[in-house]
């Protein structure tokens, strides 16, 4: 049993602002001195950085489409053991999940997974005593989630605010607080959505200071932490990422990381450690050279095309890790990670170990990918079945190559050589262990 104070935010959909309420709440809750775990439902890897700022710990995901329902619960107690408060950012609208598959990877489904009491937060600018017709139906609607109390988001005035709250009252939803327009903290955006909190550091620390004080000033945190005390116990046993054995010899495996590779998944480090490997993050934009004795590499996802002259430039990492592929040694890398081992990204040299060049496109490729590896590799025997998340906005042409993945109505993807596996495909490692085992016996 996990007994963990917790509350999910959701929200009727996107736009909302609940990446700013739940990341205010983990900051307003840690400057009060206690200590708080923030989790992301879905595949997204920038709100995570922000509640890792915010809680001073890793922010985690919540995915039951990435690595099924039944891990939600032991990847929850995993993340936020040693907290005294667990802070849940839904994903799109609290009903909205997996294309065609009802509410499959929906924030509602996860609230049910974790039996957590949900708090939706309501952009009001435009809304008068609707929002109590909004609030009624998101609450009576579905089964297996418990909506406990309303912020309210982007409210005009005090006669607003007084307006929106007697409309909640009329249907006996609390209203546990209300941010002003004014109140808004801003946090850059592009193409992909948020600027991660990695790239802009400085300035995203003082955001979420911002943010703690606003939520302070506006938000009822003792109301907030009485809702998310009114959570039951837990049945679940916390997930562990120690591999039953280990790889002898301590392989250093160099994971990329700062600006161009700020997307990945906290269990990943963790089940490459539990594996037995010595794990030792590197700077692809600073760093001249592999980390010393590097027997494998893990390259994740981000912005390698905001990035690439910068990458191009570092010539003597590019002609490092063109060699270790060469070596033999196992590399895996995942859609950044993929284009940084092409051989040009819009024109400008990369690593050099694919026979493929990539460049930027005005089309978004995202989605839920049901994928068989077509090929055998270290990381999947041919025929493994996985489902990953896609997302990008660049393209790939190959020249000759054997691909890795594929799924239904599309080319294959990604590319098998050598040691080297690399795709578009982003995979959530804690569904497949093996993987992490396979690549540090394989370094070994």
């Amino acid at each position: 049993m996990v007994d963990i104070p917790r509350v999910v935010i959701a929200a009727p959909a996107s736009g909302h602002g609940k990446t700013t309420v739940a990341t205010g709440l983990l900051a307003a809750f840690a400057a009060r001195g206690r200590t708080v775990a923030g989790f992301k439902v879905g595949p997204d890897y920038i709100d995570p950085g922000y509640h890792a700022l915010a809680a001073g710990r890793p922010g985690r995901n919540l995915d039951p489409v990435l690595v099924g329902a039944d891990l939600i619960g032991p990847l929850f107690a995993h993340g936020a053991a040693g907290a005294d408060l667990a802070i849940v950012e839904g994903v799109m609208g609290l009903y909205d999940g997996r294309t065609g598959a009802g509410d499959h990877g929906s924030t509602a489904e996860v609230a049910g997974l974790l039996d957590a009491p949900v708090i939706l937060v309501v952009d009001a600018a435009a809304q008068g005593r609707s929002v109590a017709a909004l609030v009624h139906g998101f609450r009576s609607f579905g089964s297996g989630v418990r909506i406990a109390g309303v912020i309210l988001n982007r409210v005009g005035s005090p006669r607003h605010e007084d307006l929106l709250r007697a409309a909640c009252e009329e249907i006996g939803a609390p209203v546990l607080g209300a941010l002003h327009r004014h109140d808004a903290v801003a946090a850059p955006s592009r193409h992909l959505g948020l600027v991660p909190a990695v790239e802009r550091r400085a300035e995203a620390l003082a955001a979420v200071r911002a943010l703690a004080d606003v939520v302070t000033g506006s938000i009822d945190l003792d109301a907030v932490l009485a809702v998310a005390r009114s959570a039951p116990a837990l049945s679940t046993t916390p997930w562990s990422p120690e591999a039953p054995a280990p790889v002898a010899g301590r392989p250093v495996v160099a994971v990329a990381g700062g600006a161009a590779f700020s997307f990945g998944y906290a269990e990943t480090v963790e089940l490459l450690r539990g594996a037995g490997a010595e794990v030792v993050l590197f700077d692809p934009l600073h760093d001249l050279a592999l980390p010393a004795g590097t027997r494998g590499l893990v390259v994740g996802g981000g912005f390698p095309e905001v990035y690439a002259s910068e990458l191009s430039a570092n010539a003597p990492l590019r002609a490092c890790v063109a060699s270790l592929a060469a070596s033999g040694a196992p590399v895996a890398a995942e859609c950044a990670g993929l284009l940084w081992l092409c051989r040009t990204l819009d024109g400008a040299p990369m690593c050099g170990v694919l026979d493929a060049d990539a460049a930027m496109t005005p089309k978004l490729t995202l989605g839920y990918r049901d994928a068989v590896a077509v090929s055998p590799s270290w990381l999947a025997p041919e025929g493994t079945r996985v489902t990953g998340h896609e997302f990008h906005r660049t393209a790939v042409t190959p020249g000759e190559r054997t691909p890795a993945w594929a799924w239904r109505a599309a080319p294959p993807d990604g590319f098998i050589t050598a040691n080297v596996h690399a795709s578009y495909l982003h995979l959530h490692w804690a569904a497949h262990p093996e993987f992490a085992t396979r690549l540090v016996a394989a370094c070994a």
